[in-house]
């Protein structure tokens, strides 16, 4: 896939990304330049990480190593994006810069980094069980290969998505804080089979099935969501007083506005 590759900063979703890279055989141990901030993050990955990679401290000069490769990929904590700086001595200044970082736009990446190739990714937590998606938006004078690498660092562990960037804020509202919406929802709904007389763990297992189930229904007879909701939805039903009692408290209203809200606050980052 490419020579070597360089991730700075090694949380789950980095490992998330690489693991499936050196699982495949599309980069090897020996190519992996890792650098990590603290003695703790090293000594960890030395430990327990399944491959042999190359792991430096972020105050090693060691670590300087890393600028040489043709791959980057920035995965540090948002807040520490200011205490990473572009070594002074690149010898290739047509390298790949991938940012993983919530709200740093393609503009200060580029200021940041003036001698790379830079692109911008949003990626979600289900990236870390393969089941994760991901938008990216392009930099400037990217080569055709360059976006094929991209690319080909998230597809293995996600659904890959390419956007302007502008859309990548409601992109980041819908895929990376959904998940915590959908939580919020299976917890309600597994409460209120709680209040019933089921069980915590029965009511949650329940109520993940029957989403599970509904997203396979919806998907293997190519149903709208009115479509299935008019299935299961009978005159004077069960599933009409339910239905009635979240159009009265604006559910939908509320979930709508979630996704809103999170968009902007995204802007408000970048």
């Amino acid at each position: 896939m490419t020579n070597k590759i360089a991730i700075i900063g090694f949380g789950n979703i980095a490992n998330a990304i690489l693991t499936p890279l050196l699982d495949k055989d599309l980069i090897q141990p020996e190519d992996v330049y890792c650098v990590v901030n603290s003695e703790k993050s090293l000594e960890n990955l030395k430990k327990n990480y399944k491959y042999n990679i190359n792991v430096y401290k972020s105050s090693s000069k060691d670590s300087k190593i890393i600028w040489d490769c043709q791959v980057k990929l920035l995965s540090v904590k948002p807040q520490h994006f200011k205490d990473i700086f572009e070594a002074e001595d690149i010898k290739n200044k047509d390298n790949l810069l991938v940012s993983i970082l919530a709200g740093v736009s393609i503009n200060r990446l580029t200021q940041k980094f003036p001698n790379h190739k830079c692109v911008r990714v949003v990626t979600n937590i289900p990236i870390t069980v393969g089941k994760g998606l991901t938008g990216i938006a392009w930099g400037e004078n990217l080569t055709k290969d360059q976006k094929e690498v991209t690319k080909k660092l998230f597809e293995n562990a996600s659904k890959v998505f390419e956007f302007e960037e502008a859309y990548l804020d409601i992109f980041l509202a819908l895929t990376s804080s959904g998940p915590a919406i959908i939580a919020l929802i299976i917890e309600a709904l597994s409460d209120g089979g709680l209040s019933g007389g089921l069980s915590k763990k029965l009511s949650e297992e329940l109520v993940m099935e029957m989403i599970l189930g509904t997203i396979s229904l919806i998907k293997e007879k190519k149903l709208t969501t009115s479509e299935l909701k008019n299935l299961v939805t009978s005159p004077g039903g069960t599933t009409i007083s339910a239905l009635r009692v979240l159009e009265k408290k604006s559910i939908r209203s509320a979930l709508i506005e979630s996704i809103v809200s999170a968009s902007n606050r995204s802007k408000e980052f970048s």
